[in-house]
């Protein structure tokens, strides 16, 4: 696996892209997909589905104990409440990271993921290399992502599945008291919600 957590190569890209497009050209013109249907599918992963709605959630947990109690108590209940929801966030469990352990997320069989509230997986958590790496040398992954776990804490490995997927509930960060709940939504990154890095520090929002 790569040393970072967007290494898509620009030909493997440019590659899917025309499959991608020419797929889409042949099912329009045989009448099986209406233009209009993709576009809007794609306005909705632009602006409606992803990691900004799984910030939302770890904002409002920082900022609201009791919604943090619910959280970790039901995911999927929680999340509802704020509007997010589906199938492929049908059962969501929130694993909280502490002083002493972290989380860290993975689907070894495919890919699951709690699409309501992360979007779409990136192509590296899709990648046999961390599927298989990530649960046998997580430290040493993560660090890989540019966060380097200290010793003395704990990391684990949650598998996601067609059943159940995980959200990670990262620490807040220090000096973030006085933040509102849309400044704190700010800082909180799509890795860190699955637990391969950590919030953006105030002072680099």
């Amino acid at each position: 696996m790569g040393h970072g957590h967007d290494h898509d190569h620009d030909h493997d890209h440019d590659d899917v892209s025309l499959r991608v497009k020419a797929l889409e050209s042949l099912l329009v013109e045989r009448g099986y997909l209406a233009t209009d249907a993709v576009d809007k599918l794609a306005e909705a992963y632009e602006h409606d589905v992803g990691p900004m709605n799984g910030a939302r959630v770890v904002a409002r947990a920082w900022s609201d104990p009791a919604f943090k109690a619910r959280l970790l108590e039901d995911g999927s209940k929680a999340i509802a409440e704020l509007g997010y929801g589906g199938f492929e966030g049908g059962h969501v469990i929130v694993c909280e990271n502490s002083d002493d352990l972290h989380n860290v997320v993975v689907c070894t069989l495919c890919s699951c993921y709690p699409w309501s509230v992360l979007g779409l997986p990136p192509t590296w958590y899709k990648e046999p290399t961390y599927r298989a790496r990530v649960v046998v040398e997580p430290r040493t992954v993560i660090g890989e992502f540019g966060y380097a776990v200290p010793a003395d804490k704990a990391i684990r490995v949650w598998d996601s599945s067609a059943e159940v997927r995980y959200l990670v509930l990262p620490q807040r960060p220090a000096g973030t008291e006085g933040l509102s709940e849309d400044e704190l939504a700010a800082l909180v990154t799509r890795d860190s919600m699955i637990g391969v890095g950590l919030p953006l520090e105030p002072a680099r929002a």
